[in-house]
Parts: C-alpha cells; structure tokens; sequence
C-alpha cells in the first residue's frame, strides 16, 4: 500500500498528463484526427487512474 505522499504525488503527475494529453489532442485536430483521438484516448486513461488513486486516498484518510 502506498503512503498518503507517494498518493498525492502520483495523482497530481497523472493529472498533469491528461492536461498534456488533452492539450496536444487540441492541437492537432484538425491536422491528425487519428493522432487527437489517441492523445484523448490518453487524457481519459491518466484522468479514470488519478480518480482511481483519489478514492484509494480518501479510504486511507479515514
């Protein structure tokens, strides 16, 4: 089991990821829309793993 830090931590690295995900998807949508789908593809992985990580933390705070 994870400390609370190692939580907090990972949650905002794969939080910065779907920003970063989602900011390239913008950017190349309408040149590469195979390209975009993938970065969102991405964005929502790394979004459903750090809400995944929140609830693991909010259980561990109790």
């Amino acid at each position: 089991m994870k400390t609370i830090q190692e939580l907090k931590t990972r949650i905002k690295e794969l939080s910065q990821q779907a920003v970063e995900f989602s900011r390239k998807a913008s950017e190349v949508c309408l040149s590469d829309r195979q390209q975009a789908k993938y970065f969102r593809q991405q964005a929502r992985e790394a979004s459903k793993h750090a809400q995944v990580l929140i609830q693991e933390l909010k259980c561990q705070e109790v």
